[in-house]
């Protein structure tokens, strides 16, 4: 008799190169438990994990990336503001990563495992790309210094919108990355960027934590944080598990240039996800 997986949904939450603890975490608790969710939700760099980790290429992407950022001397260059090259190196940086990882054999994998559900915010009609950009960040950085909440208020309050696709109707791997690039859009790292003729804004704007992503609540969601909250922040709800770094991540959001810390986070994910399983283990056993 197949065993049940103590997880219906998993959901990982935004936050660029703090999002490599999640697949740290992942590789870890999810063979130990044998984490089989029939969804998964994903913003910002999370859903670029959770497609990674789903088709089965996060070593190869760890790899590449550790390669791509160790030969990547700097995170912004001012020089190159009247010549060709782009002065934030992220999106190019990013964007190579994602098509390099989800070859053809990543891309049918992909297909054949959970809804991969990624979330973008799309801003009010009222406001053109800069200020729906310059609106959409603000608010996002007040209610997060502010009020210091896993799921942010403020920008839906605004205006701001959700809309969520599935990964599994990109048929390429170009299709992909231009999702995943859409749900992560965060000038200036990223270009104000248009999907389907609109404005689209980083999917974590509208919620860091994609709980609204998934269409079926039912059964247990399995949340992965990227960054350390106060338990008294952390929403008490049944059919959630809150996970979190057990520390401050070794490494910043938009931070290309730190092999060393990717290495890091990552191993610090595998030491969490191992702690993880073992206490849910202990838990379940009695």
């Amino acid at each position: 008799m197949k065993k049940r997986s103590p997880f219906t949904s998993v959901v990982f939450a935004g936050g660029g190169c703090r999002c490599l603890w999640q697949a740290g975490f992942m590789v870890e608790a999810a063979s130990a438990l044998e984490i089989v969710p029939t969804e998964v939700a994903g913003a910002s760099a999370g859903a670029a994990i959770a497609c990674m980790y789903y088709a089965g290429r996060t070593d190869f992407a760890m790899e590449h990336f550790k390669e791509a950022t160790s030969r990547n001397r700097r995170n912004f260059y001012p020089f190159r503001i009247f010549g060709r090259q782009p002065v934030f190196p992220q999106y190019t940086m990013y964007r190579d990563l994602m098509l390099k990882t989800m070859d053809g054999p990543a891309m049918k994998k992909l297909k054949k495992g959970p809804d991969i559900r990624i979330l973008v915010s799309r801003p009010p009609a009222w406001l053109g790309p800069r200020s729906a950009t310059l609106i959409g960040i603000s608010a996002y950085l007040t209610d997060k210094h502010l009020y210091g909440s896993v799921h942010p208020k403020l920008p839906s309050r605004l205006g701001f919108y959700p809309e969520v696709e599935s990964a599994r109707d990109c048929e390429t791997a170009e299709a992909l990355a231009d999702l995943v690039l859409a749900s992560s859009c965060t000038p200036p790292f990223t270009p104000i960027m248009r999907r389907n003729g609109a404005t689209v804004l980083d999917g974590g704007l509208i919620d860091n934590v994609p709980m609204r992503a998934l269409s079926n609540n039912e059964g247990t969601a399995l949340i992965l944080l990227t960054r350390q909250y106060p338990q008294t922040a952390i929403p008490a709800i049944a059919g959630r598990v809150y996970v979190q770094p057990s520390r401050p991540s070794p490494i910043a959001k938009w931070d290309y240039t730190n092999p060393r810390g990717i290495q890091e986070v990552f191993d610090l994910g595998k030491r969490d996800g191992e702690t993880f399983a073992k206490a849910f283990r202990q838990r379940t056993a009695r």
